[in-house]
C-alpha cells in the first residue's frame, strides 16, 4: 500500500495475528464459525501482504492480478453461501473490496501513485467502500460490548476457538485495517 512503512508493518502485524486466530478458530465444533473462520482467514492473510509497505517489497506484476483473481473467487464463494446467512454478505463486500484495492494497485503500479481518474478527490467506489467499513466498525465495536460482559457473566469455559468476543474483536481489527488501507488507495 502506499502509506508510511511504521504504519504498514502495524497493518501486517494487526491483519497476521487475527489471520492466525481464525485459523484457530477453524477448529470449532460449529460449522457455520469454520466456515465464517476460513474466509476471515483469507482476508487477514490477503489484507497482511498486501498493507506490506512498497519501500520494503515491491511486487513483480503478476501479484496484483492473481489478488484480484483469488478474491474475484472468494466473492463469487461469499455470494453463493449468502443464501444461508446474511455475515457472508459481509465477506462478499470485503473480497470486493480487496478485488478494488488490487486493481488500483496494479493499475498505480506502473503510473506512480494515484488512482488514474484524473482529477482530485476520491472515487465513487472508494467512498462507498469507507462508508460502509466505517459503519461496520462502529457496529461491530458497539456489539462487541454486551458479548464481554455476557460472557464474563456466564462463567462457562470455552475453548478458544469458541469465544464470540474474541472473534467479534478480530472483525473489528480487520474493519479498522481495511479503512486503513483503502485510505491509502
Amino acid at each position: 500500500m502506499h502509506g508510511p512503512a511504521s504504519s504498514g508493518w502495524l497493518l501486517v502485524a494487526l491483519c497476521a495475528a487475527t489471520g492466525a486466530y481464525c485459523l484457530l478458530r477453524m477448529r470449532s465444533t460449529v460449522e457455520e464459525q469454520r466456515s465464517a473462520a476460513g474466509d476471515e482467514a483469507l482476508m487477514a492473510f490477503g489484507m497482511a501482504l498486501m498493507a506490506v509497505p512498497a519501500a520494503v517489497f515491491s511486487p513483480p506484476t503478476w501479484v496484483w492480478p492473481a489478488y484480484a483473481a483469488v478474491f474475484g473467487a472468494a466473492a463469487v464463494r461469499a455470494l453463493w453461501v449468502a443464501r444461508t446467512g446474511a455475515h457472508h454478505l459481509h465477506h462478499l463486500v470485503g473480497a470486493t473490496a480487496m478485488v478494488y484495492m488490487a486493481l488500483v494497485m496494479d493499475g498505480s503500479a506502473g503510473h506512480g501513485h494515484g488512482h488514474g481518474t484524473g482529477g482530485s478527490g476520491v472515487p465513487l467506489l472508494t467512498g462507498a467502500l469507507l462508508l460502509y467499513f466505517a459503519g461496520y466498525v462502529l457496529l461491530t465495536g458497539v456489539r462487541l460490548v454486551p458479548v464481554t460482559a455476557v460472557a464474563r457473566s456466564g462463567g462457562g469455559a470455552a475453548g478458544w476457538a469458541d469465544r464470540p468476543e474474541v472473534a467479534r474483536a478480530c472483525r473489528l481489527s480487520m474493519g479498522i485495517a481495511m479503512l486503513a488501507m483503502l485510505l491509502t488507495v
